[in-house]
């Protein structure tokens, strides 16, 4: 039957009607089931009574606290905060003063962010923040899957002139995230962690740290990073932080009840004032240890930690110290540089003995580097009692200053990367041609070349020696991507014998291919291409090179 025009528009209109209804239905019901987190601001201009907006901030990260829910952001101002003492929110255990006491939690899904804002660099000064009789702590964290970024702590003052500390932050939470954070000039510690696993302390600072005022003003309990976990507390990390000239250690982790791992940080001139006086311990890493602790004390099993790519420079005592622990350690690709000791390995022989001096037992050593030590390179290494791969010291290598490109120490200080990565530095890196190049063993960390170089960094001489020496490839190689693990970008190398379509792709951890990278003739030679994983999660990766009917595939791990 045919419809009249009239009857046709009411059936267009009615049709419409529905439509819009729908849409506007499906509209609420989106809106209602999509959580909208909120930003707080913070700000030395702020006031408490304040809303938090950006226009009307708050004055301080305590009130900031009780406004955020899970998923939440406050952004922090730049801007110097002259911390009063009457913002000590809490006193814990009569002992702790706590400027900010952060025991809200986030979830795994939505942590709580305090973060500088964006271009702005908010400095916290607490030299104005003396109670009697107490220990400062400018954040003290209970609370779990926080996220800290971005902040600038200075000033942290000690009152007591017994055995005590104080601390930028006192960390005691789970899965939470220090990030650029950068703890100098204080009286205090730089960051200490206690209980908690599953924290991230990434890309931080602590420098000039020393307590001149407890004890015997030597600074002896003053460190720039501690971690002393409880039992089942694992998944601790510290990943391109440095420490330098705090009075006691640069990284301390004695008694520390599960692993920690130590990943591309650096401690220097640790255990000495800005004038190279002598002050307390002075190790780089101060890696375990129970020496006089009791039996009933002493964790079972105890922890076996790792410390991995670090640089340990003219510290006062030890480079790298096993300190006296009752296991071993692994140690890969550490440099060390003239301290008093480079590498040592001393343990102590069990929970039940008295002696603390006893030769290192089960530790792993293999790919370190280790050059003018102010005393010895090693000590206490049984070679029979431990494994030790391809080691500078057990190589017999002839190191000299020429086999590196720079021995200039004023790198290690050099500005961070916007990202707040580590500088790009050539302190102590290999220089063309030395016998530290491709001399250590592959042990599952990306590397160029034929084999790993010794020590913390690896090179890319790779394309510049072949063309040099004249040399053709004689087969298809795929070369371990560098840096890995990475964030986000990575560098991958391959070299074809001869002419033919090259085909470089990326897949995830299930085989879904993610991304081709090359897929062209190429010449018989050398060749890079970059990948960078911005736009992917962490995670295991793989990369295939296909050519002629043959294919490598190798593994890279993104960490973000």
């Amino acid at each position: 039957m045919i419809q009249s025009n009239h009857n046709k528009s009411s059936f267009y209109k009615t049709n419409k009607k529905m439509i819009n209804l729908k849409v506007y239905t499906l509209v609420i019901f989106i809106i209602l089931n999509t959580t909208i987190f909120s930003q707080i601001y913070v700000a030395p201009y702020g006031n408490d009574s304040d809303p938090g907006t950006i226009d009307q901030p708050l004055e301080s990260i305590q009130k900031a606290q009780e406004l955020v829910s899970p998923g939440d952001t406050v952004f922090i101002r730049g801007g110097t905060y002259q911390i009063r003492e009457d913002q000590i929110s809490r006193i814990v255990s009569n002992l702790f003063a706590c400027i900010s006491y952060l025991d809200k939690s986030g979830t795994e899904d939505h942590t709580i962010k305090y973060w500088a804002y964006p271009g702005e660099t908010p400095i916290f000064d607490f030299s104005n923040v003396k109670p009697a009789n107490q220990r400062v702590a400018g954040i003290y964290i209970t609370g779990s899957y926080i996220h800290i970024k971005g902040l600038e702590m200075t000033g942290v003052q000690v009152t007591i002139t017994t055995h005590t500390e104080s601390y930028c932050i006192y960390s005691r939470g789970n899965h939470n995230i220090f990030e650029q954070i950068s703890m100098h000039d204080n009286v205090g510690t730089g960051l200490r962690h206690y209980r908690g696993g599953n924290n991230l302390f990434l890309n931080c600072d602590s420098y000039r740290n020393w307590d001149n005022v407890s004890e015997d003003k030597l600074g002896s309990n003053n460190d720039g990073f501690g971690c002393h976990p409880d039992p089942g507390s694992t998944g601790n990390i510290f990943r391109g932080c440095r420490a330098w000239f705090n009075s006691d250690d640069g990284f301390d982790i004695i008694r520390a009840d599960e692993s920690v791992v130590f990943d591309s940080c650096l401690a220097f001139y640790n255990g000495y004032t800005t004038s190279f006086d002598e002050l307390g311990d002075g190790n780089g890493f101060k890696a375990g240890g129970y020496a006089h602790d009791n039996a009933d004390q002493i964790p079972n099993p105890v922890p076996r930690h790792t410390v991995e790519f670090c640089i340990a420079v003219r510290n006062k005592a030890n480079g790298f110290d096993s300190n006296h622990h009752l296991a071993g350690n692994n140690w890969y690709n550490n440099s060390a540089y003239r301290n008093a000791t480079n590498f040592n390995m001393v343990n102590r022989v069990s929970p039940d003995s008295d002696d603390i001096w006893a030769n290192g037992y089960d530790h792993v050593l293999k790919n370190n580097l280790s050059y003018n030590a102010r005393g010895s390179e090693t000590e206490y290494i049984d070679t029979a009692q431990n494994t030790l791969s391809h080691n500078s010291f057990d190589l017999g290598i002839n190191i000299t200053d020429e086999d590196f490109v720079s021995l200039d120490e004023s790198q290690l200080t050099a500005p961070r990367k916007p990202d707040g990565s580590l500088p790009d530095i050539d302190f102590m890196k290999p220089a063309q041609g030395s016998d530290i190049i491709d001399a250590g063993i592959d042990i599952g960390f990306g590397f160029l070349g034929n084999a790993p170089e010794l020590g913390a960094i690896e090179v890319n001489y790779l394309t510049d020696v072949l063309n040099n020496e004249g040399r053709m490839p004689e087969k298809i190689s795929l070369f371990h991507n560098y840096p890995n693990p990475f964030n986000p970008l990575t560098d991958i190398i391959y070299e074809v014998p001869n002419s033919g379509n090259v085909e470089i792709t990326i897949y995830d951890s299930i085989g879904r291919k993610i991304k081709t990278l090359v897929n062209e003739m190429k010449n018989s030679g050398t060749y890079e291409v970059r990948f960078d994983g911005s736009n992917l999660t962490s995670g295991v990766y793989f990369y295939r090179l296909q050519m002629n009917g043959n294919s490598i595939v190798k593994q890279m791990l993104l960490l973000k």
